[in-house]
């Protein structure tokens, strides 16, 4: 019998906790309606996902009718990022990102620049941080848009996006946090935070792959990204999906009971790991020593390909990546 692979690739994907699939097949037998439904059953499911909002909210300390759901990280950020600057052009047509973003941010970018966007592209220090001072040299008086990534998706580096969005209210600049890799591993505070758009995924943390959502701060528009009903209060047509909605909502109550504990101990696995590892000659940890996530290691050798270490560590059955999962298929380094 084959044993089970060792799995490391959390930053990809987490596995589902068994929690949020009970909670997911217990929702499922109590209700198959639609929750557009006027009808009993239908309200139930409206009520099903009403608590599952609030459990949201209670992790990012805002309100649920901040929320918008959707189904994950990838199309909140299209839905923020498209949906902003084309809301906003009265404002100018120069937009602001980093090249060290993720690829469902960088590549709605450069379809926007397409457009007749400007886009400027803000490179961070050697450690993966962003300087403050090089950002705001890269803002203009027609900027009206800038996303930035809270936590980097390969080497775990937090960038410090309450200094940057403070930044950008002082200019009336729309400010988008990609929030995938952050939420439910860092505390994010969103009442205090100057953040206008958030987004997440529940696969991330320990919850079902295919449903995330978006945060809008009150008084920001965006026009519907997906049209053909009223739900999510007319900014995103489709019935939801109440079962993976319930299980993004599970996975953030655990986390917020959790996180504090979970970060110590991931912390000193990471540590131990890179401890031994930083002994073999030629490898250098890559990224910011200390402003990082707990769970995440980024280590490269010199002299040896990336590819070449991950196929004698599956032979092994390690599971692991040299970058993110969204450019498996690409033969160049990673961006």
């Amino acid at each position: 019998m084959t044993e089970a692979p060792i799995y490391l690739d959390y930053a990809a994907s987490t596995p589902v906790d068994e929690r949020v699939w009970a909670r997911m097949r217990e929702v499922s037998g109590q209700t198959c309606a639609n929750p557009s439904s006027t009808h009993a059953a239908g309200a139930l499911a409206q009520q099903i996902i009403a608590g599952a909002a609030g459990q949201l909210a209670g992790l990012l300390n805002t309100a649920p009718d901040r929320l918008i759901w959707t189904s994950g990280a990838t199309e909140s950020d299209n839905l923020a990022i498209a949906g902003g600057a084309r809301h906003r052009t009265h404002k100018g047509r120069h937009l602001v990102t980093m090249k060290t973003e993720h690829k469902a941010v960088t590549d709605v970018f450069e379809k926007l620049a397409q457009e007749g966007f400007d886009v400027s592209w803000v490179e961070p220090g050697a450690n993966g941080v962003l300087d403050a001072g090089d950002f705001t040299a890269a803002l203009r008086d027609d900027t009206q848009l800038v996303s930035i990534m809270l936590v980097n998706n390969e080497t775990g580096v937090i960038q410090d996006v309450e200094t940057l969005g403070s930044i950008c209210r002082e200019r009336d600049i729309l400010f988008h946090v990609d929030a995938a890799q952050a939420v439910g591993k860092v505390h994010i505070d969103l009442s205090a935070l100057p953040i206008d758009l958030l987004s997440m995924t529940a696969h991330k943390c320990y919850g079902p792959k295919g449903i995330g959502a978006l945060y809008v701060r009150k008084g920001v528009r965006l026009p519907p990204f997906i049209i053909g009903g009223h739900q999510e209060s007319g900014r995103r047509g489709g019935t939801e999906n109440v079962p993976y909605i319930v299980g993004m909502g599970v996975a953030c109550e655990l986390a917020k009971k959790n996180i504090d504990q979970e970060n110590t101990s991931v912390r000193a696995l990471r540590d131990r790991l890179e401890d031994n590892l930083l002994r073999i000659p030629e490898a250098r940890r890559n990224g910011h020593a200390t402003e990082r996530l707990p769970n995440t290691t980024n280590i490269s050798f010199r002299y040896i390909e990336g590819e070449a270490i991950l196929l004698h560590m599956s032979s092994l059955g390690i599971c692991a990546s040299s970058g993110s999962a969204c450019t498996s298929g690409s033969l160049q380094p990673s961006h």
